[in-house]
């Protein structure tokens, strides 16, 4: 209650620090009162901190996941921007392509748009001066001989001439930092971008040539003091530049624009020229009267190639239908349209106008391809586990396509597999971690495979492609296992339990036919050898320390309890006649360090088998017979060397039940848990009989 209520006091609005101390000196009664009421105050303090501290902790952690999740909607705003600019291209090029439908129907009104047209594009910094096209050309080659290293890259044409050009900054895309000084020069067909060389006025390098069918240009929005900037968008990558001021941004903005417009409709326009018929040209006349019949057989087969039937309405729409359902996103429509087409053309002669269809086609095919290959690409969103790509890989599928839709979906599943192990929160309880890493990484990869089957079914020839990738996922699995695991020196045990929790998730596999067992064994085997040399070196070592500060004197338990816990680790060890090296009250008739010895040998027994597979096999039987050897030798050593006979007896008793408890035991338990016996453990023991037989004839090292 007093508590609460200096808190509230303290946390009123009026509060002067002064005039309370005041009153309190004058309501106190001495020293103390004034001690006690310092401490609360202290203590109310330190509780101020506390509930400070857990608040920032608290605001951090959401801060943390509230940034996480604004990366997550800008990586898809970013998709979606580059998604709409597609769209626009697609329906600029259809709108285009409607125009000149309209020209054909209506000449007059095409006339009157080309007279409109006739004054060709300009670039914004010379509209004053309008120059002829071999001005323009002559101004281009005196540019570019300012840029070393593009002259072979950029061979001369004709038709190409300089629109725009100006200087830039160029930014990084992810950390917004300044990387260099270009030069850009906006061409009729393409962009080039030049870095400009220190040192020299007006000179450049060449740095990178795009071509204006797959640019993409996007406005980014002025974040001070990042402002009037945009951003070039080349399939798969993407550069951001600044403008020098706001004006020559929107003019670079509207000139990439118009530039674009108008190489997409000259190409079209070229396009429709050619498909155009041709008039054949009229042969002279002759006067060999056995021309006729030759020209007759000649026009049969022309005839016959003129069967194939193009005026079918959706035939002729069907190029425009195709960029409609791409702009759209319906793949599925535009892939049922082309297998129409290829239904409809199967057993009909291949005709000129049927080559020109088929030109014009594969050019909405290799635009669907790319649209769908980005849908795989591992940029787009990796949230919607294996199933989000099945619409983009069936419909790659259906387009014969079925080699690249196998390889799109298996990187796109690496990278999601990737991206959730790398999210994954590393606990401070190893054994907690490695059961999230083993759930989150095989229940991935039973998902994919799953997919994979259904996706895949009729192309038996994707599936060596599937192992391969599941072996090199099993790889990034075991990386991370590893480091958590044995590069931070865990306890054996704790190693034990972890292979153990991943031989467990692998065998979930098998339900779907899908054996890994054996390369996890083949990845894991160079780490558990590590550590079961490891472990066996920290069990020889403190074995030799323990025999340095041998005594030879029975052990006294003092308490029964003691004495009930060690008969019990005995047991559990598999020593089942330990009651006979029991004596009165709490003795027991052994050395502490023979004792201590069978149960660090038969823990590191117990922890190898649950790590053992055949691999392992020797340097496990080569760890147990080196533990071995070093209390062996040790009893063989101090039984030669006691003088006392009581001592020597003492020592004889130990022997006994190193030789002939101990050692069968090992023997037993490594034979239940390999599956068979060791000859090297039954070699020991019986050389060990030899030696107890005729101590004096064998010379052992210590």
């Amino acid at each position: 209650g007093g508590g609460s209520r200096l808190r509230r006091q303290l946390e009123s609005g009026g509060f002067a620090a002064g005039e309370y101390v005041k009153q309190l000196s004058q309501q106190s009664d001495g020293d103390r009162d004034l001690q006690e009421h310092r401490q609360r105050i202290q203590a109310l303090s330190e509780e101020t901190a506390q509930s400070l501290k857990r608040n920032v902790y608290q605001n951090y952690r959401q801060f943390i996941e509230t940034a996480r999740e604004i990366s997550y909607l800008e990586s898809e705003m970013y998709q979606l921007s580059h998604i709409l600019t597609e769209q626009k291209g697609i329906m600029e090029a259809v709108t285009q392509a409607l125009l000149l439908q309209a020209d054909r129907d209506d000449p007059a009104l095409g006339a009157r748009r080309a007279a409109a047209a006739a004054d060709p594009f300009l670039p914004l910094s010379a509209k004053e001066a309008a120059a002829s096209e071999e001005g323009r050309q002559r101004t281009l080659t005196t540019l570019l001989e300012k840029v070393e290293g593009c002259r072979d890259l950029l061979p001369e044409s004709p038709g190409k001439y300089l629109v725009y050009n100006g200087d830039l900054v160029e930014y990084d895309a992810d950390h917004m930092a300044q990387i260099q000084r270009v030069h850009a020069f906006l061409m009729n067909d393409c962009l080039l971008v030049a870095t400009t060389l220190p040192n020299r006025r007006g000179a450049y390098r060449y740095d990178a040539l795009y071509p204006l069918d797959g640019l993409a240009v996007v406005n980014v929005k002025d974040n001070p003091p990042m402002k009037d900037m945009f951003k070039l968008l080349m399939f798969p990558e993407s550069r951001i530049f600044q403008a020098e001021n706001a004006k020559i941004k929107k003019e670079w903005l509207e000139v990439l624009e118009e530039t674009k417009r108008n190489r997409a409709l000259s190409e079209k326009r070229r396009l429709e020229q050619e498909a155009l018929p041709r008039p054949a040209p009229t042969p002279p006349e002759s006067t060999n009267p056995f021309e006729e019949d030759e020209e007759e057989e000649e026009e049969e087969p022309s005839a016959e190639e003129e069967v194939v039937d193009l005026s079918l309405e959706w035939i002729q729409e069907l190029p425009e239908d195709l960029d409609v359902c791409i702009a759209q996103r319906d793949f599925e429509g535009a892939v049922d349209l082309l297998d129409k087409l290829n239904e409809y053309l199967g057993d009909k002669p291949v005709s000129q106008p049927v080559k020109e269809l088929r030109a014009k086609v594969d050019e909405r095919v290799r635009q669907l391809t790319d649209v769908l290959v980005f849908e795989l690409s591992p940029d787009r969103s990796l949230r919607g586990g294996p199933r989000a790509t099945r619409r983009a890989v069936s419909q790659l599928i259906r387009l014969g396509q079925s080699t690249k839709a196998c390889e799109l979906f298996l990187k796109n599943r690496a990278a999601a597999v990737q991206t959730a192990i790398r999210q994954l929160r590393i606990e401070g309880a190893t054994l907690l971690y490695i059961h999230k890493l083993c759930h989150v990484f095989f229940t991935s990869l039973l998902e994919t495979a799953r997919e994979f089957e259904t996706d895949f079914a009729g192309n038996n020839g994707c599936y060596s492609a599937f192992v391969v990738w599941a072996r090199s996922s099993m790889r990034m699995f075991v990386d991370a296992f590893s480091k958590q695991v044995f590069d931070s020196k865990e306890s054996l045990s704790t190693a034990a339990e972890c292979v153990k929790v991943a031989k467990e998730h692998c065998k979930q596999l098998s339900e779907i036919g899908l054996d890994l067992t054996f390369i996890i064994h083949a990845l894991l085997v160079k780490d558990i050898k590590g550590a079961l040399q490891s472990y066996k070196d920290i069990i020889i070592e403190a074995t030799k320390h323990r025999n340095s500060e041998e005594m030879w004197r029975r052990m006294n338990l003092m308490t029964p309890e003691a004495l009930g816990k060690l008969r019990e680790e005995m047991r559990s060890c598999g020593v089942g006649n330990f009651d006979q090296y029991t004596g009165d009250d709490c003795w027991v008739n052994l050395s502490y360090t023979v004792v201590a010895f069978t149960k660090q040998t038969m823990a590191f027994l117990e922890e190898a088998l649950k790590l053992y597979f055949p691999e392992l096999h020797m340097v496990l039987l080569e760890s147990l017979v080196e533990i071995i050897l070093v209390a062996v030798q040790h009893v063989d050593y101090s039984l030669r060397c006691e003088q006392d006979p009581e001592k020597k007896a003492f020592i004889r008793q130990n022997a006994s039940f190193l030789y002939e408890t101990v050692l069968p035991v090992v023997e037993k338990r490594f034979e239940e848990g390999v599956g068979k016996p060791a000859k090297q453990l039954q070699d020991l023991r019986n050389a060990s009989r030899l030696m107890r037989v005729n101590p004096e004839s064998t010379t052992s090292v210590v």
